[in-house]
């Protein structure tokens, strides 16, 4: 029978390695946005969001989350959680191309909601 014996470092980098794959799989990323004008003249002062994931349960303004840098308290329901059910107030609610959901309101103004 081969048997191969492995010295100690080899080991710990071996482990090392892992141990930085896992940190980095579960690293979540900000991403800081300028600041800009919306059309009506509104300035929006420069943040940090969360990278864009396919589902909100990481996003700052997910309920159970807070924004590290103002301290808020997230209050949208989770994407597929019994909450986000009752989005959109009994309105039809429309899918985009890349999986969003929304419904227009009142104004005509799309309003974005938890996926169902």
């Amino acid at each position: 029978m081969f048997y191969r014996r492995y010295l100690p470092a080899q080991i710990i980098g071996l482990l090392v390695a892992c141990l930085l794959l896992l940190v980095a799989s579960f690293a979540k990323a900000d991403t800081y946005v300028d600041g800009y004008f919306r059309k009506d003249g509104t300035y929006v002062e420069g943040h940090y969001k969360t990278t864009p994931q396919t589902k909100n349960w990481d996003a700052y303004s997910t309920d159970g989350n807070s924004n590290p840098y103002t301290g808020n308290e997230g209050q949208r329901a989770r994407d597929y959680s019994p909450e986000a059910q009752n989005y959109g107030s009994g309105r039809v609610i429309h899918t985009g191309p890349r999986g969003g959901q929304y419904y227009y309101n009142d104004s005509g103004r799309k309003v974005y909601v938890p996926k169902r």
